[in-house]
């Protein structure tokens, strides 16, 4: 597949990941998954996108959704920036032991908006 300037890239690397936080931490996850996210977008060209979304507040369930150029882009280069380790770091302090889940895939093809309608 080829890239496409109007469209971007042809091959995107998602990644979706569940945590659920400690209790009295919520706090400090905020903080420090925020800055992930921003350095994340504003210093990695190969970030496309990344979002924290609430699954359950009740039970301080998270997830982020994470958009790449390709699978280096994020386990290599995402992976090896200070502000990842400062993440990772943070996220032992503010996860539930267990409770972080993480799926990745590649894009396969893409959908492409026609009046209103998504076709394949």
């Amino acid at each position: 597949m080829k890239d496409d300037e109007q469209k971007g890239p042809a091959e995107m690397y998602a990644v979706w990941v569940e945590v659920q936080v400690r209790p009295g931490k919520l706090r400090q996850f905020m903080t420090a998954i925020e800055e992930n996210a921003r350095r994340s977008v504003a210093d990695e060209p190969g970030c496309y996108f990344f979002d924290v979304i609430e699954l359950d507040r009740q039970e301080q369930r998270f997830a982020f959704y994470e958009i790449y150029r390709d699978r280096s882009a994020f386990a290599e280069e995402h992976r090896s920036t200070p502000h990842y380790a400062a993440w990772r770091s943070t996220a032992g302090e503010v996860i539930v032991p267990g409770t972080h889940v993480n799926t990745e895939g590649v894009r396969l093809f893409g959908a492409t908006a026609v009046t209103g309608h998504e076709t394949m």
